[in-house]
């Protein structure tokens, strides 16, 4: 029992480093590395433009990997324990997708304030409830989607495979990295089904007062596609076999 608490505590803590070492490593290297370019483009300060989709970021790959928890309980047997509590499986789904997201959204509020001290600047610091409920919609959906692929797999190789095939493509054609009004045709199609897109477009029309698609577009997708892939989620979990 102590080994595997033990090996739950390791695993968690280096699952939180590694989710925030990355994005601060893409908001510098990228922040200072294109950030001349981008203002000799006549776009302006890039740190300003990217920090909201670095957000983004640190929330996605926090929200989506939670899923694994349900692998590594599957496989060491405590998520039988878990099933057998006088609680219903839709309980347990929001419990655990709520928990991830949390983790997610506060993760993104580090990320949030170390840019800060590199140079971000919000335009209005009273638009940050508005920033938390879109933090809070965007980690909830991953979390979800995280959730309902855990459900179906048995497999840790596996679930890695499916979110590193997932979290690069929904993060770089999300417009988190470069702006998608001056983006070919074809790129703008693909972002405009890409949930993401959403979550950093109002992200970043709060902190400084610009949308690609407007906020009350980017909010009624996110809260659409949260309902969905939450219910979808919930079905999967309730239909596990251990």
């Amino acid at each position: 029992m102590w080994l595997r608490q033990l090996k739950r505590y390791f695993r968690s803590k280096a699952r939180i480093f590694g989710s925030i070492g990355q994005p601060l490593l893409f908001l510098v290297a990228l922040g200072f590395g294109f950030g001349p370019t981008f203002a000799k483009a006549g776009e302006g300060d890039y740190i300003q433009f990217l920090t909201p989709g670095i957000i983004t970021m640190s929330i996605l790959f926090t929200a989506l990997f939670s899923g694994i928890e349900i692998i590594w309980d599957r496989q060491f047997g405590f998520l039988k324990e878990t099933l057998v509590a006088p609680v219903s499986r839709f309980e347990i789904v929001i419990g655990k997708t709520l928990g991830g997201a949390t983790v997610a959204v506060f993760q993104g509020l580090i990320i949030a304030i170390a840019a800060m001290f590199i140079g971000f600047k919000p335009q209005d610091i009273w638009t940050l409830p508005l920033a938390l409920l879109i933090m809070m919609l965007i980690a909830i959906l991953f979390a979800a989607l995280g959730t309902a692929i855990a459900s179906v797999l048995d497999d840790m190789q596996g679930f890695q495979l499916i979110m590193n095939f997932l979290v690069m493509p929904l993060f770089f054609l999300s417009g988190a990295l470069f702006p998608l009004d001056e983006s070919p045709g074809f790129i703008q199609v693909i972002a405009m089904i890409n949930p993401l897109s959403y979550g950093v477009d109002a992200l970043r029309g709060v902190f400084l007062g610009v949308t690609h698609f407007g906020y009350t577009t980017d909010l009624l997708v996110l809260g659409i596609l949260t309902a969905v892939v939450w219910s979808i989620g919930s079905y999967l979990f309730s239909r596990i076999e251990v």
